[in-house]
Formats: C-alpha cells, sequence, structure tokens
C-alpha cells in the first residue's frame, strides 16, 4: 500500500489567524483510520490511497523507532540521527545543533521539516536550524530523500529532503476505557559528563488524546583525543583551556510539547505547542555563543480521506527570540580601558563607552507563519494525483545594541523589518503502468519575495567613527537602494522505477529545483570587519557581507539506483550515482571594504571578508551502501553492513572547490546478537580534505580512521545502551567541522590562530536507559 507525504497550502498572506481560517475553512468531513498498537491503544495509521505496494518517489532512508533507538543513546543533536545514512554528513556547529548536508549542499539548500512544518533559522550564524527544535528523544521517524526528491516533498531547495516526524497521538481502542502510557529515560556521556533526561506521557480515550513529550540535555566542554593548540588564554583572567579542551562546547537546553487530539469517527484534529529553552549553547567555530533561546511553536492538522482521495491541511505559527554574546571561553572586555585589542585578557572596565566595552550583544526576532493544504487524488487503481500549495510569511528583525568601544553609542541594525514570503503551488503524477515500471512526474511553482528596511550603524546618532570603519557610506548605499525583490521559481522532476523482479530494481530520475536566496544572503550590509565576521553560517571563521542582487540557486540533477537485495531483504547492496550543475549557485568572493569592490590580490592564511555572489557549480558522486548475514553459530548471529560515499564539488566560474566537501566516506560494522543482545563494532573512515575552498582560505584536515563499540538489550518495558566511541581515543579534525576559534579575542577577525580546525571528540563512554509504562 502507498503512503503519500504530507502536503498543504494557503493562498494568500497574512499571519495565524488568516492562516487558519482559510486553510480549515475549505477543509470538508473525511475519515482517519486507526491500527492497533503493541500496548492495546491505537494510532491515526497513515493514509491510504492506493494498493500497490511501493511508491515511485520513496525516501533513501527511512529511519523508524528500531533505528533510530542505538543512535539516540546519548545525544541531543537531533541531526546527528542521520549520521549513519548514505550520502549524508554535518556540518559542525553547537553540541546541539548540525547542520546535515546531502551530496554536499547544506543547511537551507535542503528542504527540512518537522512536523510538516518548515522551520527557518533566526541567527546570522545559524545556532538555531530547524531540527534543534527536537530532542532525539521526541523523534519517531525521519525520511530522508538523497536523489531526486518529488515536487511534493520538495521547494524552496535545491538539494534533497529530510522530514521528521514526532510521536503521532493514540487513542484507546474500542471498549479500553481510558489508556495510559508513556515511557522515561537518562542517559550519561563521560566526554564532557554529557547527561539528559527525557519522558512521554500519553492519556487518552476513544477520541481524545492528550500527550506530553519532554526533554532536558546539559554538557561541559568535551576533550579532543589530544593536544590540538598550543595556547590556553580565553580571553578572560583567570580562566585557562587546557589544550586538549575544546573551547565552547557546552550546552544546556530543555525541550517541552503538549499535544491534545480529536477523533470522531472518520476525523482527526491534532494541535500541539512546543516550547524551547535554550540556556546556553556554545559554538567552538563561531565567534559568538548562543546564550538565550527562546521558541513557542503552535501546529494544527487536519488530516483525513474521502472516497477519492485524502486530504491533509496544517497551519503552524513560531516565534522565536534569540540572544548572542561572548561566552565563558571568549573575551568579553574590549576597548583601550580593557587592555586594547592586543592584549591577551580582556580586564574589566568602566564607565562604559567610548574606551570600554562590556560584550557585545546581539539580539533576533523572528516570526514565521505558514499553511499547507495537500490532496492526493486516486484516479484509478494504477493512478494517484497529488494537488497542492502552501504559504509562509517570515520576518526578522536583528539588531546590536551598543555596548560601549567601537560599538557605540546607537544600535546597530544588521537586518531591520525583513521580510520572506512563499507562497507555491505543486501538481504531481504518479503511475503504476504495469507490474514492472512505475513513473513519477511532477511541477511546483513558487513565488517569493523579500525585502527589508532601511538600516544604520552603531554611530549614525552622532556620526563619530564612521568614515574608520565605512558603516556611514555601506548603511547610505543600502538604504538608497531598492531593496524588494520578487522571484518566479519553477521546478519539475521526473523519476521512474524498473522493477526486474523481486531481487533487481532500477530508478531513475531528473529535477530541476530552485531556491531563492535567504535573508541572511541578501540583507547584511556592512563591509566593517567586525560586523562581517558576526555574519557567517558555515563556522570558516571569515567575515561575510549579504548581496541584494543575488538570484535564486538553479539546480539540475540526474540520479540513478541500482537496488540489488534478497527477496526477504535479509542481504542488499545498494548503489546510487549523482551529478548535479547549479546554475547561480551562491558562492562568496573575497571583498575590499576600502573599494567596495572584489579584492583584487587574494589574501591566504588567514580569516578574510567576502561577499555572497553568483556563481556556477557542479557537484557528483556516488552512495554505496550494503548488508549481509555471515554466519549464525554457538556463539550468536552475526552480520555485515557497510557504507561508502564520495562527493566531488567545483566552482565551475572559478575552478575552485566548494566549501566543505568530504571526499571520501565510509562505515564498516561487525554486527552481532545473541541472547537480546545486539553488538557491533563500526571502523570508520575519512579520507583526507585537500581539494578545499581557497577563496575561503578552508582548512585542509587529515584523513582518520575510528573504531566504535556500542550494545543494547531490549525487555519488555526496559531498554539498555551501552558504548564506547573513538575507543583508543585518537586525535582526529571535524573535515566539516569549520574553524576553531572557540577560545579568545574572538571579535578581532585575526586575533585569534588560523589554520586549527575543530578536532572531534575524545573517547567517550557512554550508557542509556529507557522504561516504558
Amino acid at each position: 500500500m502507498t503512503v503519500f507525504p504530507e502536503r498543504s497550502f494557503l493562498p494568500r498572506r497574512r499571519p495565524l489567524p488568516l492562516a487558519l481560517a482559510l486553510t480549515f475553512a475549505a477543509v470538508p468531513a473525511a475519515w482517519a483510520q486507526s491500527e492497533a498498537l503493541p500496548q492495546g491503544g491505537t494510532v491515526l495509521a497513515p493514509v491510504i490511497v492506493s494498493e500497490t505496494k511501493e511508491q515511485a518517489a520513496a525516501p533513501a532512508a527511512t529511519l523508524g523507532p528500531q533505528e533510530l533507538a542505538p543512535l539516540r543513546a546519548a545525544t541531543a543533536d537531533t541531526a546527528s540521527l542521520l549520521r549513519r545514512v548514505p550520502g549524508v554528513t554535518l556540518y559542525g556547529a553547537g553540541g546541539a545543533s548540525s547542520l546535515p548536508a546531502i551530496h554536499g549542499l547544506a543547511d537551507e539548500r535542503l528542504r527540512l521539516q518537522v512536523d510538516g512544518m518548515d522551520l527557518l533559522s533566526a541567527c546570522p550564524n545559524h545556532m538555531n536550524p530547524a531540527l534543534s527544535y527536537l530532542d532525539p528523544s521526541q523523534v519517531e521517524t525521519i525520511q530522508v530523500w538523497t536523489g531526486v526528491t518529488p515536487v511534493s516533498v520538495g521547494g524552496d531547495a535545491i538539494g534533497g529532503a529530510i522530514v521528521v516526524e514526532t510521536p503521532k497521538p493514540r487513542f484507546a481502542a474500542p471498549g479500553q476505557g481510558t489508556l495510559v502510557t508513556g515511557d522515561a529515560g537518562t542517559y550519561y556521556r563521560s566526554n564532557g559528563d554529557g547527561f539528559g533526561v527525557h519522558a512521554a506521557a500519553t492519556i487518552a480515550g476513544e477520541q481524545v488524546s492528550v500527550r506530553y513529550l519532554g526533554a532536558y540535555a546539559k554538557a561541559n566542554n568535551y576533550d579532543a583525543g589530544g593536544n590540538f593548540k598550543e595556547f590556553t588564554a580565553t580571553g578572560r583572567a583567570g580562566h585557562t583551556l587546557d589544550r586538549d579542551e575544546v573551547g565552547s562546547t557546552s550546552y544546556e537546553l530543555s525541550n517541552h510539547l503538549v499535544g491534545l487530539a480529536l477523533k470522531s469517527g472518520a476525523h482527526l484534529v491534532d494541535a500541539s505547542v512546543a516550547v524551547q529553552n535554550v540556556a546556553d549553547q556554545l559554538y567552538p567555530n563561531q565567534r559568538m555563543d548562543m546564550l538565550d533561546n527562546d521558541s513557542t511553536l503552535f501546529n494544527l492538522r487536519y488530516l483525513g480521506q474521502f472516497d477519492w482521495g485524502s486530504l491533509d491541511a496544517r497551519a503552524y505559527h513560531q516565534s522565536v527570540d534569540h540572544f548572542m554574546d561572548f561566552g565563558e571561553d571568549k573575551r568579553y572586555w574590549y576597548g583601550t580601558a580593557s587592555g586594547g585589542p592586543t592584549a591577551p585578557n580582556g580586564k574589566p572596565c568602566s564607565p562604559i563607552g567610548s574606551n570600554c566595552a562590556a560584550g557585545m550583544p546581539m539580539n533576533t526576532e523572528s516570526r514565521t507563519t505558514g499553511a499547507k493544504l495537500t490532496a492526493s487524488i486516486a484516479l484509478s487503481e494504477r493512478d494517484v494525483l497529488r494537488l497542492g500549495g502552501e504559504y509562509q510569511h517570515y520576518t526578522l528583525d536583528d539588531w546590536w545594541p551598543p555596548s560601549g568601544a567601537g560599538m557605540w553609542p546607537g544600535t546597530f541594525w544588521n537586518i531591520k523589518n525583513g521580510e520572506r514570503d512563499r507562497a507555491g503551488l505543486f501538481g504531481e503524477w504518479e503511475t503504476k503502468l504495469n507490474e514492472r515500471w512505475m513513473a513519477l512526474a511532477g511541477v511546483r511553482y513558487e513565488h517569493v519575495t523579500t525585502d527589508a528596511d532601511p538600516v544604520q550603524g552603531y554611530a549614525d546618532t552622532n556620526g563619530m567613527g564612521m568614515m574608520m570603519n565605512y558603516q556611514k557610506r555601506d548603511a547610505a548605499a543600502f538604504n538608497a537602494r531598492d531593496r524588494k525583490r520578487t522571484d518566479d521559481n519553477l521546478d519539475f522532476t521526473a523519476l521512474t522505477r524498473y522493477t526486474l523482479d523481486e531481487m533487481r530494481e532500477f530508478e531513475l530520475g531528473f529535477a530541476r529545483k530552485v531556491r531563492s536566496p535567504s535573508l541572511y544572503e541578501r540583507y547584511p550590509w556592512s563591509t566593517w570587519t567586525m560586523a562581517a565576521v558576526m555574519n557567517n553560517f558555515v563556522g570558516d571563521g571569515n567575515g561575510y557581507i549579504g548581496n541584494p542582487d543575488l538570484e535564486p540557486e538553479k539546480a539540475y540533477t540526474l540520479s540513478a539506483t541500482i537496488d540489488w537485495h534478497a527477496a526477504d531483504r535479509r542481504w542488499g547492496l545498494r548503489f546510487t550515482p549523482y551529478l548535479t550543475y547549479v546554475d547561480d549557485y551562491i558562492d562568496a568572493l573575497q571583498w575590499d571594504a576600502a573599494k567596495n569592490a572584489p579584492a583584487t590580490t587574494l589574501k591566504s592564511n588567514q580569516f578574510v571578508v567576502l561577499r555572497y555572489e553568483n556563481q556556477s557549480a557542479r557537484l557528483y558522486g556516488f552512495d554505496l551502501s550494503g548488508k549481509a548475514p555471515l554466519a549464525r553459530t554457538s556463539l550468536g548471529a552475526f552480520g555485515f553492513e557497510g557504507m561508502l560515499s564520495y562527493t566531488k564539488g567545483e566552482n565551475r566560474d572559478t575552478d575552485d572547490g566548494l566549501y566543505n566537501i568530504v571526499p571520501w566516506r565510509a562505515t564498516l560494522t561487525l554486527t552481532h546478537q545473541l541472547a537480546g543482545w545486539s553488538n557491533a563494532i563500526d571502523w570508520e573512515l575519512v579520507s583526507p580534505k585537500d581539494d578545499v575552498s581557497d577563496a575561503r582560505n578552508e582548512i585542509e584536515t587529515p584523513g582518520y580512521g575510528l573504531v566504535h563499540l556500542r550494545a543494547s538489550r531490549d525487555w519488555k518495558d526496559l531498554r539498555l545502551d551501552v558504548g564506547v566511541e573513538n575507543l583508543f581515543d585518537k586525535l582526529y579534525y571535524l573535515p566539516t567541522g569549520g574553524a576553531y576559534v572557540g577560545q579568545g579575542t574572538t571579535m578581532s577577525i585575526n586575533a585569534v590562530p588560523w589554520g586549527i580546525a575543530v578536532p572531534g571528540m575524545g573517547r567517550s563512554i557512554y550508557a542509556a536507559i529507557n522504561v516504558k509504562f
């Protein structure tokens, strides 16, 4: 039976009340289907739209509760649950906010959805990406499209898609009475003293279900597998870090969700409120740290089905209040009264003014309102037509209050009243041509507008210091120009699958995908070095300037898959080559602030300031994965799992390498099962990264091999996970971890040493326990 991707639509603006009214006024009566759970409850089943066994546009990977359980044993980072998916890598960030990349395309180049919602980062460093708003314990399923993405799943992205779902509402079985169920767990990780707790509970009848999900996580800085730096100073007198301690890697955060679902006959309405508070999350590859992040998220969904097909409607709203400043491992006091920029430690000073600065507070406030509507129409037993659309209204304010010294006396507006509106429509036809051939074709249109208000620098109130750092010149030029941009984007996808027999399948697809630039790519305006280095969401230590004239990125992807497997899927081999050309790829050029033009002489072996520019790119590679049983003996059942990925990324205009591309990556796993225990030895292999982005002075990293051990045991109401990561305590550097700027005088662009990549975690022993009730 075919499970269709869940999508929705709203035709016009404005925020939440109108979005709710327009979306749900059109929702008629429909039906919702239930299925029994092992504990006697029921959960809304996926909507069934045909009797075919497979979907032409099925995801490349689906992680359910069984696959996710060992992955989330000792982490607060939801994106890390994807670390074993072929083709997926992770950009390093905070301890709970990695950024996923698929085939070299990362972050907002991917379609990331959480419970059907498109959540946008509200930070010039992208410290609060979409997946950071969920604790790993709150995830029930993850679907990943790594190749050609259907238009019903894609949109405003040129890479793959990642769809994350929290647990669906559960209801009591007929005659059961009141259902009370849930679970609770905790974990501990030795490196960094990381620990977390989580709980979930449901109280439900046959028609009403109330659920709660909650989690808390905290960790200190972690240690690398050896000394990776020659300095210990942090910029704060009396506070030093050992040479193997990775500064600014601590975090503390909590996530809570409360949901209410109503089911009457054939109808389901599900409403939820999710609240997150990040007390602090420090960043080893950013010059600032997140010292507070508050998010409130409302999500309302209707799900049902007619005789002719199914209907899915959703409206959501998120408010985010985000605050950054220098964390405990970075210098806080600046200005001549604090010792000047060359002092190893800034000393406290007063009064706050032109000679004394107390940190550098940065505030961001965003509001996101969206709505979706999707109809999936069963034209026949073989044909399904999906029609839908969506709307999103996003507003952003990013301002930096005065704190003294060069950041004085007014407020610096990085982006003022920024807006990004999306409205999209799509149509997609899926057909089973015969018993062997399936095909899918779809078209998607999106209308995207962006805009921002006039801005000012710190000193616009009296003109002090303007000529020194170009704030007055840059603000005047930005304010004088037309800043509104309108993009009309067209996507299309064509895909076919041929099933030779029950053991062999072949898939071929082509797609054109378009993404409009983000507010942080178009509107940061200042060429001043200090302001530019605060606008960086790739973690390379450089500074970035926005470009209002950026065109949308247009990607053309050709992907194929050969899937050879046993009839019962006990063994299998899957090979996926791909090729992507990107027109108007948003890369960056080194910038000469004095001339306000591209630099004629490139600087090397140091951090630099760059401006976003449209260029052209090519990415290609392959993913190879497989598994096989090896032996079944008195000592247990042994098996093998493996994954090999290769990616190459090139700037076709400059012949430069694209940023953060891992060329070769492999994982080899020996599995073992005995007496209810599931055990594994993982051997993780990564090649040297030496084909780097010269424009960014990207740091090369050596190759490495790591060994990890893990074991788990499931009883009826209890699960235990134990393991050791980086068994031999090896010192290695994360190829996509960025530049280490986790301690010291980070406000000054080259006051921290260039050339140190962020190292990975040394040996860490962990244990996790989860109890069901």
